[in-house]
């Protein structure tokens, strides 16, 4: 995609949603952290229904490591791999109240050195907590990135590099966000609602569905 192009792919994006924002739900920036470790393969709405009453009583760290893996896995067992999930979160949580005095460090560095979290999980953390103009590569955005010719790439990784290098300054910070709800409710895995994409003319995907209802021809 031409860098003009790439421009008024987010211009428009934008101006549809000026203000996009994750849609895990959480009241402070270790509430957030620990959302997007549970949200590794389960969705947002599932990890929602899950936190809700477990974010009313755990606030903190702290508060976290008091409820314990028991009363963790109680709260987050309808979400996948929760056994897995809430030892690291009780892991985490640990090394949060020892080394960081119940902090999440502002450091993608020194947050991929906590239990659970990789580099999405920390670009997902910087962006949403702290700003930073970070591209965290989840399944939407690598198809979206790559279906629309817009930062193509074989891992997330590259296209997560191709993101860093095209995205320009007006929207860096929002970029992750736009696409990730992209690929949710229109670029969709199975049949892309091109009928209703609003930048279906800057898009390099060849075997568009222009009409509503109207079965996909090629993959």
């Amino acid at each position: 995609m031409k860098k003009d192009n790439v421009f008024e792919f987010f211009r428009r994006l934008a101006e549809l949603n000026p203000s996009p924002e994750t849609e895990l739900e959480f009241g402070n920036t270790y509430q957030l952290l620990v959302a997007v470790v549970l949200s590794a393969q389960a969705t947002d709405v599932g990890v929602n229904k899950a936190t809700r009453a477990l974010f009313r009583e755990v606030k903190t760290p702290a508060q976290m490591v008091a409820l314990g893996e028991a009363g963790l896995k109680e709260h987050i067992k309808t979400i996948g791999l929760f056994n897995s999930k809430a030892k690291n979160v009780i892991a985490l949580s640990e090394i949060l109240v020892e080394r960081y005095d119940g902090e999440v460090p502002q450091d993608r560095d020194a947050l991929v050195e906590l239990p659970g979290v990789g580099r999405k999980t920390a670009n997902v953390v910087m962006n949403c907590a702290f700003g930073a103009e970070t591209f965290a590569v989840d399944t939407h955005i690598f198809r979206v990135g790559n279906r629309t010719g817009l930062a193509k790439g074989k891992t997330p990784l590259a296209v997560e590099k191709q993101l860093e290098k095209k995205v320009p300054a007006p929207f860096r910070v929002g970029a992750h966000h736009w696409l990730i709800l992209h690929g949710r409710y229109i670029c969709k895995a199975r049949s892309p609602e091109c009928w209703r994409c609003p930048v279906v003319d800057l898009c390099a995907y060849k075997p568009k569905i222009m009409e509503k209802g109207a079965a996909k021809k090629a993959s």
